[in-house]
C-alpha cells in the first residue's frame, strides 16, 4: 500500500515537474518573451535583495540598528545597488570585450543589429532594476537622491529598455553600462561616512579607487565608444531614427554629467588627501 502511494506519489511530481519545464521553455524563456521575463525577474530580484540586505544588515551590523528610518532605507537600497552594479558591469565586459557576438571578425552582419537571448536577458534585468530603484526615488523624493538621479536612471532606462526590445545597438549599450563598475565605490564611501568611518584608511582608500574607476569607466570607456561609433558610423546610420538619436544623445548626456561629478571626486580626494597628512 505505501509503495503504491509512493510511487503516485513520484508520478504526480514528475508530473508537475514536467508541466513546469514546459512552461519555462516554451513561455519564461521563450524569445518573444525574454524581455518581460527578464524585467519582471529585475524587478522581483530587487525586492527579494532589499529584504535580504536588510535581515543580514539588522543582525550582523550593529550600526545598522542605529540610523535613522531613512538612513536605513538607503542602506538596502545602497545594497541593492551594488549586487545590480556587480551584475551588469561583470555581463557587460564579457559581451563587449570577450563575447564573439559583437566582434567585427567572428560573425557576419552589422554589428549594430546583434543581439542574443542572454544578452536580451541580461538587458531586461537592468531595466526591471532601474524601474525599482526610480520607483523608489519617487516614492521618497529627494531623499534617496535629487533630479540628477532621476534624470540618469531615465535616460539609462529608456536607452537599455529600447536595445532589449529592438535589439538594436546593444553593442552601445552594454559599453555605457560597464559604467556601473563605479557604483560599488560610490556606495562603499556612502557606507564608511555613515558608520563614522570617514577619516579611515579605507575612507581614503575607496577615494583613490573611485577616482581611478570613475577614469577608466567613465570618462576614457565613452571615449572609447564614441570612437567606435565613428568607425562604425555607416552600420550606425541603418538602426531606426529613435535607435539612431538614442546613440549619441544618451552617451553625451551621461559624459557631461559624468565629467560633471568627476570634477566633484577630484576635488573631494584633493580634500581627503590634504586631512590624511
Amino acid at each position: 500500500m505505501r509503495m503504491a502511494v509512493s510511487k503516485k506519489s513520484v508520478t504526480v511530481f514528475k508530473s508537475y515537474q514536467s508541466q513546469a519545464e514546459v512552461l519555462v521553455k516554451d513561455y519564461l524563456l521563450s524569445d518573444p518573451f525574454i524581455p518581460y521575463t527578464a524585467v519582471f525577474g529585475g524587478i522581483f530580484a530587487c525586492k527579494m535583495l532589499y529584504d535580504l540586505i536588510q535581515l543580514i544588515s539588522t543582525f550582523y551590523f550593529r550600526s545598522y540598528a542605529g540610523l535613522t528610518k531613512i538612513q536605513r532605507i538607503e542602506w538596502n537600497n545602497r545594497g541593492m545597488s551594488t549586487v545590480h552594479a556587480i551584475f551588469i558591469a561583470t555581463m557587460s565586459l564579457y559581451f563587449v570585450f570577450w563575447s564573439d557576438l559583437f566582434s567585427d571578425h567572428r560573425l557576419a552582419g552589422l554589428v549594430t543589429f546583434r543581439s542574443s537571448p542572454l544578452s536580451t536577458f541580461t538587458l531586461g534585468v537592468s531595466v526591471g532594476y532601474f524601474l525599482a530603484d526610480l520607483g523608489m526615488i519617487f516614492w521618497l523624493y529627494p531623499s534617496l537622491g535629487g533630479i540628477e538621479y532621476i534624470v540618469h536612471h531615465s535616460l539609462s532606462g529608456v536607452a537599455v529598455a529600447y536595445a532589449m526590445f529592438s535589439g538594436e545597438g546593444q553593442l552601445y549599450t552594454f559599453m555605457v553600462l560597464i559604467s556601473e563598475v563605479t557604483t560599488p565605490e560610490i556606495n562603499m564611501r556612502w557606507y564608511l561616512d555613515i558608520t563614522g568611518l570617514k577619516r579611515s584608511i579605507a575612507y581614503l582608500i575607496n577615494g583613490v579607487m573611485i577616482f581611478i574607476a570613475w577614469l577608466v569607466a567613465r570618462i576614457l570607456l565613452f571615449i572609447y565608444m564614441f570612437y567606435h561609433v565613428y568607425l562604425h558610423y555607416d552600420q550606425v546610420l541603418q538602426m531606426h531614427t529613435f535607435g539612431f538619436v538614442l546613440v549619441f544623445a544618451v552617451p553625451s548626456a551621461l559624459a557631461t554629467m559624468n565629467l560633471m561629478w568627476f570634477g566633484k571626486i577630484i576635488k573631494g580626494l584633493k580634500k581627503t588627501l590634504a586631512k590624511s597628512q
